[in-house]
């Protein structure tokens, strides 16, 4: 194997992809696009608040010292609505996802609790809300909790259970960290096993990689030197993603070595299975669409964008068969978590499976019939 050869190809393919100025851009766009949407939406999650509308039908001092009290717990926005409008048709009308109407006779209740020790007076508060709207059921959640404090405080009843919480990590962490190493991932995965297939399908229909059997340069040579070609430009990418995490987010992250042992590893076992897919399909458009069929699915249920937890069971069991689970899962546990033994597992893993497709794919790759 000649190191000569192996650098002047990939010397060619990256001075190729320099000067497709459009591809060039996209490939590195993409998840740099990703990480500024979900990080401005995200970037305030722990200081969010909703909006909010009550309908007071007791005007009583105490439903005002209620709603204050709503206020200044810093959950939400308050709107006021007029008590004589029909609460049902204020949500139709003005497309608010939830209005909390209390009720005539709070105070009075209250009253009787107090001062007559009367501990079946009660009142019961309305959610009138909107159904189709996703964020409902967690603006409720959170509502209840709200409003059980609130209830405590009024009826003077003491806390016996009273909960504290103790992070496993040092340093407090945000969304857009945890999200980051799961985009790094998914670039990786898709910048490798779409690279391979466009490229492979597309010589190969050209004849290109028949008539390469004919030249000096090697199968060996030749699957390096595109080995080195994703890889060069899957660093390219993650390094774009970091730069602009920190510069826009100011992310704390943790830079060492296991991210580019990951990025590597990944890179074989994507590009293997690129290998594979050209190997056996005909045409480019139908590399493409089994590329697809692998790597859309994979990106939804390996955790890059939201935690396998939220899926069901079957769902969670399919998640840790596939090979990106474990590098999103190693790149966190050396980014965030700083731990060594749960990355070396991840690593062991995804580097099993990519020894095993990249030889697959080695063996799927023959010149002299033009594959």
């Amino acid at each position: 194997m000649s190191l000569r050869v192996v650098v002047a190809n990939l010397y060619v393919k990256l001075l190729c992809v320099y000067r497709e100025k459009t591809t060039m851009f996209f490939t590195l766009a993409f998840p740099i696009i990703l990480i500024l949407l979900f990080g401005t939406i995200f970037m305030s999650q722990d200081n969010v608040n909703f909006h909010l509308s009550v309908q007071d039908l007791d005007q009583s001092k105490t439903s005002k010292e209620a709603v204050e009290a709503l206020e200044l717990n810093g959950k939400f926005k308050i709107s006021r609505v007029d008590p004589a409008a029909n609460a049902v048709q204020y949500v139709r009308d003005t497309k608010v996802n939830l209005v909390l109407v209390i009720p005539k006779g709070m105070e009075r209740s209250l009253l009787r609790r107090k001062f007559f020790n009367d501990y079946t007076a009660s009142v019961t508060v309305t959610y009138v809300y909107d159904p189709s709207s996703s964020s409902v059921s967690t603006k409720m959640d959170i509502l209840n909790g709200v409003l059980a404090g609130i209830n405590q405080q009024i009826s003077s009843i003491p806390t016996f259970i009273k909960p504290v919480s103790k992070s496993i990590l040092m340093t407090k962490y945000r969304f857009i960290e945890y999200f980051i190493p799961g985009i790094i991932a998914m670039a990786v995965m898709t910048l490798s096993l779409f690279g391979s297939v466009n490229s492979n399908t597309e010589l190969r229909q050209k004849g290109i990689i028949r008539k390469l059997s004919t030249t000096p340069i090697t199968r060996t040579e030749w699957i390096l030197s595109d080995i080195l070609y994703q890889f060069t430009i899957a660093v390219v990418s993650t390094v774009a993603m970091l730069l602009v995490s920190y510069a826009v987010f100011d992310v704390n992250l943790h830079i060492n070595p296991w991210l580019p042992a990951f990025i590597a590893l990944e890179v074989f076992a994507f590009v293997g299975i690129g290998m594979i897919l050209t190997r056996f399909t005909k045409e480019a458009q139908s590399a493409a669409a089994a590329a697809n069929a692998i790597s859309f699915p994979m990106m939804f249920l390996s955790g890059s964008f939201f935690p396998i937890e939220l899926m069901p069971h079957f769902l969670q069991t399919l998640a840790r068969t596939l090979p990106l689970y474990y590098v999103n899962e190693g790149l966190r546990a050396a980014m965030i978590f700083e731990d060594t033994a749960a990355a070396v597992r991840d690593a062991a893993v995804i580097g099993a499976f990519a020894a095993v497709v990249f030889i697959l794919g080695i063996l799927a790759t023959k010149w002299e019939e033009g594959q």
